[in-house]
């Protein structure tokens, strides 16, 4: 088996600059998005994972609300399209078609960008401020599998203190979900 090197971005490290192409036939930029908004949500994800399928009507709300205060969500699929078709840039556009994305969705083809961030599974999330800065990374809640019984949402509650110049109290929990494939 092979190892491969992830480089990973910790809490209170620079987030990895990105130019990646989005289903919606625009290059993305990390830099243009912090000119843009005071604070972006990076979403590790994939059309297949389960864990993804709980969370993208959760993960819309939190676009939906935050969204006119000057947040936004960038999904970002750097799941392995050679291994799995259903992961392929045509894929991503008819699950974002399906889903109703409020939000852009990227292709990280080459995966060196979900490396750099060091995401392993889906969903990871990785909040960062208006200065480019990691604040807070890990899961959206504690309950991917039943929306009803979250008793914290970490994504949210990290919005709402970067928003509200408070410390964040949880700045990193243990990503729950789908292990990343990695090409070799």
């Amino acid at each position: 088996m092979k190892t491969l090197e992830t480089i990973d971005t910790p809490i209170g490290s620079y987030a990895p600059d990105f130019e990646l192409p989005g289903i919606d036939g625009q290059v993305h930029h990390l830099s243009r998005y912090l000119e843009k908004f005071s604070a972006i949500g990076v979403i590790s994800m994939c059309n297949y994972c389960p864990y993804v399928g709980q969370y993208v009507e959760r993960l819309k709300l939190i676009q939906q609300e935050f969204g006119s205060q000057g947040f936004t969500l960038v999904g970002m699929n750097g799941s392995n399209a050679n291994q799995d078709l259903m992961e392929s840039f045509e894929s991503m556009k008819a699950f974002a078609l399906e889903r109703e994305l409020n939000f852009p969705y990227l292709w990280d083809s080459t995966q060196d960008v979900t490396r750099s961030f060091g995401a392993t599974k889906t969903p990871t999330v990785f909040l960062i401020d208006k200065d480019g800065v990691v604040r807070y990374r890990g899961q959206i809640d504690d309950r991917s599998e039943n929306p009803a019984s979250v008793q914290v949402q970490y994504l949210r509650n990290a919005i709402a203190a970067l928003f509200n110049n408070q410390e964040i109290e949880i700045t990193e929990t243990e990503a729950v979900g789908t292990p990343l494939v990695w090409r070799t």
